[in-house]
Parts: C-alpha cells; structure tokens; sequence
C-alpha cells in the first residue's frame, strides 16, 4: 500500500474520543446534521432524517459503478445507509432514504462488513450517505481497526454536512465524495426540503478541501486520499452548475476533480410533478454543462455519456 489510510495514524485513545464526541452530537438531541432537528434519536424518537437509535443498512457489498479511482478493478467497499438528511422530491433510492428500507444492524456486525469488505479484496470503505449515523460508523471504524482493517474510508454525501462533524472526520477519512446539489436555497428548498444547502454546502466543501486536498491516485489509479465533487446537472439549470463550478474554481482549487453526471432521471414523487424536474435533461443542457468545465479550467474528472 503506498498510502496507508489517515486514521491509522491515531491513537487508540484519540479514536475512541472522536467516537465519544460523535455520540455526544446526539446527545440529549440531535446536532449530527446541520438541520440540528433536536430529535432524542438514543431515546428512539426519529430524526427528520428518519433515523432513530438504530442502526439500518440496506447493503453491504463491492461496488464497481464508482468513479474509476474509487471503484478501480476490485470495487468499492460500499455500505448503503438507511435514511438521509434530505427529503429530495427526485431521490432515486428513495425506499432506502426515504421509506427506510435496511436491516438493523448492531456496531459490531458494522466493524465485521467493513473487515469482510476488505477480505474480498475492496480499495476502500465507502460510507453512502453517512452523514446521520456519523456516530455509528466511528465507532465501527474504531472497532474495525482493532480487527485489522487498514483501507481508507470514502465519505460518500450529499454535501450537506455539519462541520462540527466533519472536524471528528480530519484524520479519519482519507478520500470525501461529496454532491454539490444546488446554488440557490430556493430551489434546494423546493426540491430536498433544506434552504441553506448552497451556503452548508460551501463551507463543508472547504473544509473537506482543507482536510485531504486535491485528489491524489497511486500508482495503479486508485485514489489515496482528496477530494472528488459530483454535480448532477438537472433539467432547465436547476442545480446552478456555473454557480457551482465557478465556485469550485475560485475558491476551493482549479485542481478539484469533478464527477459531472448526466444521469438524472424523474423518479420518487417527480414523474407526477408539473415541473421542470418531470423530465430528463438534454443532450444540450449536458454539453453546456461540459463548456463549463473547460471555461472554469477544470480539466480533472469524468464527464458521463447522455
């Protein structure tokens, strides 16, 4: 391994605070996401996320539709969380989301996938959608290294994502694979129930920055350690992409490697909505979306077919 995952580097005793630290965000309520809902999830009360004290995951297995540097030939070693700190109208895992599809699942049976993952060969662990059972996984992780695991994590969200979080993750996580989802709080509003998503947003994607930098493979293309943005490109411009990539560009480093999809598909409650979202984007609106790239000079990343 040419690069050892970050959180080996910490000590027993300074894994184990960042573990007491998390819970103590749920503690007596809940300050895990920025929505701060106030929920008494270790009492069983549900979060506007969904989640209570439990534990879901809806899958636990090597993923080899990731971007190439985090799927590389051997896969991904992917846990799916249940629930989300969004409520987007167009999800599309909305039953694991949303409805809450996953199986309960006790910290330490997380420790034994993670090791399980890394028995079948997986590049790395890849927490999907993680930010609401922050907690749960440090404390996986914490018990999972005891047990030998050594590959890096890849924190895999929405990019709505609380910094007092993220700051137990410096050290932690070696690779962050955030969405930039919207630059307007109206539109982030009308389509995944949150207003500040462009301003939590930002701050999280500097941070993240800040912490492992622009991203790095080794030798064989795997990614070590930075960060990868995905933006998905909605119909009409919805997600504000030069909003975005200038951002990107300006202010968080012309080196960002970008994940620009094309894949958006009406799904969940959209197909039914009289509303720009109804449908799928256009072969124009994903070529504008690649003219972007190239005005911003952001040459680093993969660009999808549509």
């Amino acid at each position: 391994m040419e690069h050892g995952a970050s959180y080996l580097q910490l000590s027993e005793q300074e894994l184990a605070e960042r573990v007491r630290r998390a819970y103590d965000l749920m503690r007596p309520s809940c300050r895990l996401c920025p929505r701060e809902c106030g929920a008494e999830r270790l009492e069983g009360e549900a979060g506007a996320c969904g989640a209570d004290h439990r534990l879901l995951i809806s899958s636990s297995n090597l993923h080899h539709g990731e971007e190439p540097p985090i799927s590389g030939w051997r896969g991904s070693g992917t846990l799916f969380l249940t629930h989300c700190s969004l409520s987007c109208l167009y999800c599309q895992n909305y039953p694991i989301s949303q409805l809450g599809h996953g199986v309960e699942t006790e910290v330490e049976e997380l420790a034994g996938m993670m090791i399980r993952l890394q028995e079948l060969g997986a590049h790395n662990i890849n927490w999907v959608t993680p930010t609401h059972e922050a907690a749960h996984l440090l404390d996986g992780l914490h018990r999972a290294r005891r047990s030998g695991l050594e590959i890096p994590i890849v924190y895999n969200s929405s990019g709505y994502d609380s910094l007092d979080v993220l700051k137990l993750l410096n050290g932690v996580v070696d690779i962050y694979l955030p969405d930039m989802r919207y630059a307007d709080g109206g539109i982030s509003m009308k389509y995944s129930g949150v207003p500040d998503y462009p301003e939590v947003n930002r701050k999280a994607i500097l941070e993240m920055h800040r912490q492992a930098g622009d991203l790095r493979l080794n030798s064989d293309g795997i990614a070590v350690r930075g960060l990868l943005i995905r933006h998905l490109v909605l119909p009409l411009d919805m997600a504000g992409t030069e909003k975005v990539l200038r951002f990107i560009s300006k202010k968080v480093s012309p080196e960002t490697s970008i994940s620009l999809m094309s894949q958006y598909f009406p799904a969940h409650k959209a197909p039914d909505m009289e509303d720009v979202i109804s449908r799928r984007i256009t072969p124009e609106e994903y070529d504008r979306a690649k003219a972007l790239l190239k005005q911003y000079g952001l040459t680093r990343g993969w660009i999808q077919e549509i």
